[in-house]
């Protein structure tokens, strides 16, 4: 059965404008106090700054370098059987002094008999002891707030975010059980990332466990 044709709309009704409409019409077009929103909305440009650009921040930073070592760094050395002084010497190629802060060793002493090793540790003569003039032995406070001329020593993630946020201060870590730095363009990642070829053979401390050696001119690089 067809369908029955439709009679043609001979009038429309008009939308009705309620009250509230025209009052927000009035808000957003014809007040000229109001805040432009848009600009408001868009996002912060933010430029991305090369970290290899620390020194325009942190001058003062230079061989030989000074080292504020974290607990958690003291403990971890340990457990990878690192010596902090010849460690550090072995990344950064140039001498190491690590620096010790009272709170550093206030925390260890806290800890009782199980990091007695690292209390022996870190009163070694041969590292630099810094006072502290804060309240409290919260070591990561002490860290952040120290004076921006040394490498922060740490393996935790916390206290490297927040050195991060800081130019200027690279940041010394563990990994593949030796030392590594962060942010310090000039020094070798890992301190043995150089490698001395000679016919072929890398004569390298890596090398040499593998048993390469050669007695002709090599390459360095």
């Amino acid at each position: 059965m067809g369908k029955g044709k439709k009679a043609p709309k001979f009038a429309i009704m008009k939308k009705v404008i309620t009250s509230k409409a025209i009052k927000n019409y009035k808000e957003e077009v014809l007040n000229p106090n109001k805040k432009d929103l848009s600009k408001e909305k868009l996002p912060r440009n933010v430029p991305n700054v090369s970290s290899a650009l620390f020194f325009k921040h942190n001058t003062a930073l230079g061989p030989p370098y000074r080292v504020l070592v974290d607990t958690n760094f003291i403990n971890f050395s340990i457990k990878n059987k690192l010596d902090l002084e010849k460690g550090m010497m072995d990344c950064l190629y140039a001498k190491c002094t690590p620096c010790i802060t009272d709170c550093v060793i206030a925390e260890l002493e806290k800890l009782g008999q199980k990091y007695r090793v690292a209390l022996r540790i870190a009163k070694d003569p041969r590292f630099e002891r810094l006072p502290c003039f804060h309240t409290g032995t919260y070591v990561d406070d002490c860290v952040v707030e120290t004076h921006k001329c040394f490498i922060v020593a740490t393996c935790d993630r916390d206290l490297k975010r927040r050195i991060r946020k800081i130019p200027g201060v690279p940041i010394m870590y563990l990994s593949r059980h030796r030392y590594s730095i962060e942010r310090l363009p000039e020094a070798t990642i890992g301190g043995g990332s150089s490698k001395i070829l000679i016919n072929g053979c890398d004569l390298s401390a890596r090398g040499r466990q593998k048993g390469c050696s050669g007695k002709s001119k090599g390459l360095f690089f």
